[in-house]
């Protein structure tokens, strides 16, 4: 059992004893217990990819207290968990209780449950919630709890369970290695660098082909994810992203003819296979040392700075969007972070992104979307990129939550599955035409791209001669070009007044902290 002391609460060792170290084909047995284990001593174990254990309590033979093993080099972090139980006996039943989670707040309070799948049941399904309490416990330190009751129902299978859709590495680069043998002639696979533990970091890039021999200027989409590798939904989101813009939909080919996707599917690879929740193998949280990444300390992060800025300093190129992927552990729905800014025009035109996805995607809220300027982000890749690349490049953070989401039609809350997840990343893809379509640089009949006129070679080919059919009155400078679309935007938004010549209230949720 843990250690009986009351403590405050909810970053602290919980035991005594440090966990360190996932369980490996652990028999738990009753105490003064000798021999082979019987059929029905658990057997646990969390040495595999993404596993995470790392203690296991006998309290009765109906009970067992289970502790997370933090983070690699930083025992502050105790969310993921991600084991297996075997030679179990049929019908036999049990409570887990998991005791020494970091974190107070949390989705359990909203209904959330644990994930279990079994060898003979392969799909992941949730613990009924009414086997599952989430409770301040005086005897662990007062600290949080979460007890569930599961019933074995047959002997011969392993039973995983999981704090949510497990997302491995291993199952990252078995994806690229099956999408790259597709040969498509508008997608490429890169290697920007190695981890620490010498691990592959991935740089997608999806456009036409012709894109790639011309001289003319192009538009950059760039996507990150998996920063915090316990947050799985990340992972999801971002194949639903690449699943969608690689695919033979009308929508994915106009994109692709006329933006470019530069797609990094997970910026912490070394974290990701050890089973952390947030930090990487030398316990760094990655999302906080974006200002000054190392080399040496924080690789993908280095790598990935370093081609935006190239991009940022580049006559050849607008990044126009950074959007980073996260999961959320107390909130809602999808939705996103966007950032502060002094000026008025910027701090405007950033929030047409969100709601042009909030129209896409039902399961986004733009409730829960909120710009801010809160110092404890600082050293977030939105945070930092915002400051430093170009005034016209839009730098967000997409949330998505670990549990479920509500739409407007619907009093309810939906429990997220893996493909709700990736329908959200192909909502987001989506959402790139009808925003190119406001600004003005795709045509608002897209479908006619799709059957260029003889003689017209490529989309961006037809966009110049458009552009040049429709001539500028008289010379405008960068501000003014900006305030231009800024206010055209707005106005087919409904978000801007021609009678009175400024902005109307935004339908956004902006913080104001400094």
């Amino acid at each position: 059992m843990a250690d009986k002391k009351t403590d405050s609460g909810s970053d602290s060792e919980n035991s005594e004893e440090p966990v360190v170290g996932n369980v490996n084909k652990f028999a738990v047995v009753p105490p003064g217990y000798s021999g082979r284990p019987k059929k029905g001593h658990l057997i646990f174990d969390a040495c595999f990819e993404s596993g995470n254990l790392g203690r296991v309590d006998y309290i009765t033979e109906y009970e067992y207290d289970l502790f997370i093993r933090p983070d690699t080099c930083n025992p502050k972090f105790r969310v993921w968990f991600n084991f297996t139980v075997e030679n179990v006996k049929t019908d036999q039943r049990v409570i887990f209780n998991i005791v020494n989670f970091s974190k107070t707040k949390s989705l359990y309070r909203d209904g959330m449950t644990p994930l279990v799948k079994s060898t003979s049941r392969p799909k992941w399904v949730r613990v009924p919630a009414k086997h599952v309490y989430y409770y301040r416990c005086p005897d662990h330190r007062k600290n949080y709890v979460m007890s569930f009751a599961f019933c074995f129902d047959r002997e011969t299978d392993v039973y995983q369970f999981a704090y949510c859709y497990p997302y491995s590495y291993t199952r990252l680069q078995n994806y690229l290695d099956n999408i790259e043998k597709r040969n498509l002639d508008y997608l490429s696979r890169e290697l920007l660098c190695l981890s620490v533990q010498q691990r592959r970091l991935d740089l997608l890039t999806i456009t036409s082909p012709e894109n790639s021999d011309t001289d003319d200027k192009q538009k950059i989409v760039f996507i990150t994810a998996r920063v915090h590798p316990g947050e799985t939904p990340a992972s999801y989101v971002c194949q639903g992203i690449i699943d969608f813009l690689i695919s033979s939909h009308p929508i994915a080919k106009i994109l692709r003819d006329h933006l470019v996707f530069k797609i990094v599917p997970m910026l912490n690879p070394d974290g990701v296979y050890l089973g952390n929740y947030r930090c990487s193998l030398m316990g760094f949280d990655l999302n906080r040392h974006w200002q000054e990444p190392s080399p040496w300390a924080h690789p993908t992060l280095y790598a990935v700075k370093t081609i935006l800025l190239d991009m940022d300093r580049s006559e050849k190129v607008d990044l126009d969007f950074y959007i980073d992927i996260h999961a959320h552990s107390t909130l809602m729905n999808g939705f996103m972070y966007g950032n502060v800014y002094e000026d008025m025009g910027r701090y405007e035109r950033q929030a047409v992104f969100p709601k042009l996805l909030g129209q896409n995607a039902e399961d986004f809220s733009l409730g829960n979307t909120s710009f801010n300027r809160d110092s404890v982000k600082a050293g977030t890749g939105r945070r930092t990129l915002g400051g430093c690349l170009d005034e016209n490049s839009h730098c967000y953070t997409l949330e998505v939550s670990f549990y479920s989401y509500m739409t407007n039609s619907s009093n309810t809350s939906l429990p997220y599955t893996e493909e709700a997840y990736m329908k959200l990343g192909r909502n987001l893809a989506r959402t790139f035409l009808d925003y190119y379509k406001l600004t003005g640089f795709i045509s608002a009949k897209p479908s006619s791209s799709l059957v260029p006129k003889p003689g017209r070679h490529s989309a961006r080919e037809r966009y110049k001669e458009r552009a040049a059919s429709e001539p500028l009155r008289y010379p405008e400078d960068r501000y003014a070009r900006d305030e231009r679309l800024s206010r055209s935007m707005y106005e087919r938004q409904g978000l801007y007044s021609t009678s009175t010549n400024t902005y109307e209230t935004s339908p956004y949720r902006f913080s104001k902290k400094t």
